[in-house]
């Protein structure tokens, strides 16, 4: 059976999005990780990776200017399915390194269909971090997935906790499939996982985020002054956030993969001073399987 590399796992998508991290790689997601064309591996294998993003998405959130990143990141699963993890994010133009992620959790898979992943995450920041995820600093993560033949449904339900705390249900709809046909030689393949995806829950992160960074960036400050930081009681609401499509290609040979994504997201329900607006995001990943 042709293997794929676990790096992270895709948050994520989504909360390692930002990161560069698919979840993600697991995912994942984020930062659970796994590429978005993923296959639990049981044997024991050490992944590395090298990521490229065009902006940090956390959660179906933006910060107010652009913030192009690269990721390196470290994976090693064990063959019980235990894994235990390490990342680093530079945002492009600012500090040396912005953040450093360490965290671990365990693979289960109930049946050929149904498998997912439990696993907790620590968020170290650079004080002068500017990505709108610093406002968190921990994250609980349960990823179940099942696999319908046709069609991949997939529910990742997230607490952060830090100087703000939130909880996330993303729900995505894939449908992966490989290339009956090799590029090269009969050792690669192309794999293409697009997915339709969308994100619920609360946002206090952005108020956070906003109050840490005294509205720079925002607004003017004049306007700063008279801005009761009580104002976005909404933020605490369980609404929906995002939706977004996402369409991943992927180059695989036995011990590495090339991945490039495109992923749209459309912002709802927006609370705060923070302007998010629908916007395409480009993703670039290399990794490499040791087993």
């Amino acid at each position: 059976m042709k293997y794929l590399c676990l790096l992270f796992f895709v948050a994520s998508s989504n909360a390692l999005y930002a990161a560069g991290i698919d979840w993600k790689l697991f995912t994942g997601r984020g930062h659970q990780l796994v590429s978005d064309t993923d296959t639990i591996i049981r044997k024991r294998s050490v992944s590395v990776g090298v990521s490229y993003g065009s902006d940090a998405l956390f959660f179906g959130r933006t910060g107010p200017i652009k913030y192009p990143f690269l990721t390196g990141d470290a994976i090693y699963n064990s063959k019980s399915g235990v894994f235990v993890y390490a990342s680093v994010l530079k945002v492009l133009g600012y500090a040396p390194v912005d953040e450093v992620d360490i965290g671990g959790g365990y693979f289960y898979k109930f049946s050929k269909a149904f498998s997912g992943a439990a696993s907790y995450t620590r968020f170290i920041f650079n004080k002068n971090a500017n990505v709108i995820k610093s406002a968190s600093s921990n994250d609980i993560n349960l990823k179940n997935s099942y696999d319908w033949k046709y069609l991949k449904s997939t529910v990742i339900l997230d607490y952060l906790y830090g100087k703000s705390n939130d909880f996330f249900i993303t729900v995505s709809h894939s449908k992966y499939f490989e290339s009956s046909w090799s590029v090269f030689d009969d050792q690669d393949y192309l794999s293409f996982n697009p997915s339709f995806n969308f994100i619920m829950g609360t946002q206090n992160f952005v108020q956070r985020y906003e109050i840490d960074h005294n509205y720079q960036h925002v607004i003017s400050s004049t306007i700063v002054k008279h801005i009761d930081p009580g104002a976005a009681r909404r933020n605490r609401e369980f609404n929906m956030l995002n939706y977004s499509f996402k369409v991943p290609v992927a180059y695989n040979r036995p011990h590495y993969t090339l991945e490039a994504s495109w992923r749209y997201s459309m912002p709802v329900n927006v609370e705060g001073t923070l302007e998010n607006r629908r916007e395409s995001f480009f993703n670039f990943t290399f990794y490499y399987l040791f087993y």
